[in-house]
């Protein structure tokens, strides 16, 4: 079966982890795009590997009952929403089956049954935070290179998948509420007008190359405009055009960034207008969120995955708690009050002065945050200046642990452990050293990320006796 062969009849039978159906030809699993089990397809093969065959469906030749129709016009382009063809209980059964199938296949351990996965309220709209780059070379349709129309080829939105270079313009995105399309659409019309360039992220020229919008709960929004370099005249042409229009923003900032990418998390974020920060609400606690701030990125959801992190921590009032990974203080905040005293590390040294600042917005006392590398800060001398902990929650970024922490906190044997995993593969791996003096009590997945394959998961363990 070589690159460019048809496979005239190809049932899918499963789903991987990255999103793609899967299918078998001649005994050799074949990964197909935007396919869901239960289709038969005609498939060409793009791409051959060793154990594997990569296609797309030319034709869908019988459609699976767990199919639907997508909603956005973009889908299938800027791959934010892979599953937006497969009905929303259907990609809930598959996120828990991947969650079961990581945990028994590669942790070797002995695990109770998995609780029924906690869907999301919101299965569109339900993102806070978006952030859309600028073109002046904007990636066409199809149809439109076609066709003998001439396109504007400025564009404002998201990369096509594995192409840094290759933007998709949206017109509608529906991941975040509005203000967020009015806002970007907006934008890209004044600066066409205008002729204010677009980044060429090739020749690395142009003006205008990157906008994050924040939302909170509160009604709180957050506009960050990132400029390659700094033309006082053109960027305040921009940002008061921004304030004038929504004048609900309640901040206005932006960025001058001369580097090659556009990350900014190394470089200052000046204040144009409002305030430096947005405020989101969890319950009855206050969140202040800054322009490089981590927050949960479905704020409704979080709060569900951060009551099931609590319950499993059983907190009486008498705990010292560990909070690894702790971000900007979040989870150690929400549990605080149920607890002796929190300790929370962080690696960002921003996230940690969060964090802090959070726990004095809500008048909690009993918290104290360390900036620091985990397999460097969480070590003897720490444990024996703060005290060895009772209860420990972890919940760290989709590499999972490092070898030396996840040692650590086998050896440091707490009662209890909350391990709170955006990658259950890596959770999976984490588990095969934890296991040796702790066993799985209790397994509950949460969907953050609806239409897309991602998905959350948290494990209680508790000491062997």
């Amino acid at each position: 079966m070589k690159k460019g062969a048809t496979i005239d009849s190809l049932e899918i039978t499963g789903i991987s982890s990255e999103g793609k159906g899967v299918g078998r030809v001649d005994g050799k699993v074949v990964f197909v795009k935007e396919t869901v089990p239960g289709d038969i397809v005609k498939a060409r093969v793009v791409g051959k590997k060793k154990k594997f065959l990569e296609a797309y469906a030319e034709e869908i030749l019988s459609r699976s009952s767990e199919r639907t129709a997508p909603f956005c016009e973009h889908f299938g382009l800027c791959g934010g929403c892979k599953w937006q063809h497969m009905e929303y209980d259907a990609q809930l059964k598959y996120k828990q089956g991947h969650v079961e199938e990581n945990l028994r296949k590669l942790s070797g351990l002995k695990l109770p049954e998995i609780n029924p996965i906690l869907g999301s309220s919101k299965t569109s709209f339900y993102r806070n935070k978006l952030e859309f780059t600028f073109s002046n070379f904007r990636w066409l349709t199809r149809e439109e290179i076609n066709s003998d129309e001439e396109y504007v080829r400025t564009g404002l939105g998201f990369h096509i998948p594995k192409q840094y270079n290759k933007i998709i313009n949206v017109n509608k995105c529906h991941l975040q509420a509005d203000p967020s399309n009015e806002i970007r659409l907006k934008v890209k019309d004044f600066a066409d007008k205008h002729d204010v360039s677009f980044y060429d992220v090739k020749n690395q020229e142009g003006f205008l190359r990157n906008l994050v919008i924040r939302t909170a709960s509160t009604g709180d929004v957050m506009v960050i405009l990132q400029v390659h370099y700094r033309d006082q005249e053109m960027l305040d042409l921009v940002m008061n055009f921004i304030q004038k229009e929504f004048p609900a923003i309640t901040s206005l900032m932006f960025v001058v960034n001369e580097k090659g990418n556009d990350s900014f998390g190394d470089l200052e974020v000046e204040l144009f207008a409002g305030k430096d920060h947005i405020m989101e609400q969890m319950d009855d606690l206050k969140f202040k969120i800054g322009p490089k701030s981590f927050y949960q990125t479905n704020s409704e959801q979080a709060h569900e995955l951060y009551k099931v992190a609590a319950d499993f921590a059983g907190l009486k009032g008498e705990e010292l708690v560990y909070d690894l990974y702790t971000g900007t203080g979040t989870i150690a905040n929400f549990v605080a009050r149920s607890a002796k005293k929190v300790i929370g590390i962080e690696y960002v040294e921003e996230a940690i002065a969060d964090a802090k600042v959070n726990s004095e917005l809500n008048g909690i006392d009993n918290t104290d945050f360390y900036a620091g590398d985990m397999k460097d800060l969480l070590g003897n001398e720490f444990i024996n200046e703060h005290g060895k902990p009772d209860v420990i929650i972890t919940d760290p970024p989709r590499a999972g642990m490092h070898p030396r922490v996840t040692q650590m906190l086998a050896d440091l044997k707490a009662e209890r452990m909350v391990y709170v995993s955006c990658n259950p593969a890596t959770q999976a791996r984490d588990l095969e050293i934890l296991g040796q003096v702790y066993e799985v009590k209790k397994i509950q997945p949460v969907d953050m990320f609806p239409q897309t394959q991602h998905v959350e998961n948290v494990i209680l363990l508790e000491l062997k006796k």
